[in-house]
């Protein structure tokens, strides 16, 4: 896998039994990195820009492309036992969009969320776009991806964890949950939000209030709302 920028190198250099080989740009003016990468003495090679868009498909690589080994995933037992009390895992339901996984990634680690659960079919890996948009969050927080997300949530519900999804029917208003106890909170699809096997596994539902005239909110800003208000609840000032 090729996975590029500068903050996923950030995080990268801090593990590089990760790296196969290195690609940076002939042009790149970053002193620093150049630095680094003949520090670490790392396998690597000097290359044209269009060079490295062809690698990234023309993404926004800012002269620096990683050659790695897959990243690690876990089983989600192995993410309770890596769990910090009381616990708190997210899970996405079928969201496609690796923007949306990237930017979820990246808001678990800054709310110390113990984990990510995955779906294997219907959803967006852990592809580069989604290690590009997580700014490396995909090399700090766990990952697990499953098969069957509702016997997953079933098995964590017999773990102690409470189930908590997100939708605007019959759900309580996001900052009236309860959230000091071992959670997993939940996140649908863009279009179509949880699935209903899922949603027999949720404990209860929360809503994010809308004052607007649109009724909803992307689903990476949406797990961030609430996030942090498991995060300040849990937190207080």
């Amino acid at each position: 896998m090729k996975v590029y920028g500068k903050n996923v190198w950030k995080h990268l250099k801090q593990d590089p039994d990760r790296i196969k080989r290195i690609y940076l740009q002939d042009s790149l003016k970053d002193k620093r990195i150049l630095n680094e990468v003949k520090k670490g003495q790392f396998s690597c090679r000097i290359v044209s820009r269009s060079e490295l868009d062809r690698m990234t498909n023309h993404a926004n690589h800012q002269g620096i492309v990683c050659e790695v080994k897959d990243i690690q995933t876990y089983s989600p037992d192995q993410l309770l036992q890596k769990a910090k009390a009381p616990g708190l895992l997210v899970a996405l339901d079928g969201v496609q969009d690796p923007h949306n996984v990237g930017a979820v990634l990246r808001t678990c680690d800054c709310t110390g969320a113990d984990g990510l659960i995955l779906t294997k079919h219907n959803s967006a890996g852990l592809t580069p776009t989604v290690i590009k948009t997580s700014t490396g969050a995909a090399y700090s927080v766990p990952v697990s991806i499953v098969t069957n997300l509702s016997q997953t949530l079933k098995e964590l519900k017999k773990a102690g964890y409470w189930i908590v999804g997100t939708d605007m029917e019959q759900a309580r208003d996001y900052r009236e949950g309860i959230y000091d106890v071992p959670l997993v909170l939940v996140i649908g699809s863009e279009g179509k939000g949880i699935s209903p096997l899922v949603k027999k596994q949720c404990d209860y539902m929360v809503k994010l209030p809308m004052a607007g005239s649109i009724q909803s909110l992307n689903a990476s800003v949406a797990c961030g709302v609430v996030l942090y208000e498991i995060y300040s609840k849990r937190n207080p000032v």
